[in-house]
């Protein structure tokens, strides 16, 4: 079923896009925004630091 279709048929029950969010214009589910990118790269984030922090004790210890 098409969107238009489901709609004239009140079959559609997402809700409309109401503006923006409470940080940034450009702010939706998984956006561009710096707060929702730090948001889901996080574990990222951390994963890559601890990798850096065991090559430099590698580099260390090897001396």
């Amino acid at each position: 079923m098409s969107l238009n279709k489901s709609i004239t048929h009140g079959k559609e029950h997402r809700k409309p896009y109401r503006g923006a969010k409470a940080i940034d214009r450009t702010c939706r589910n998984h956006g561009g925004c710096e707060w929702c990118k730090r948001n889901r790269t996080h574990k990222n984030d951390k994963r890559e630091l601890r990798q850096v922090q065991e090559l430099e004790e590698y580099e260390r210890d090897g001396d």
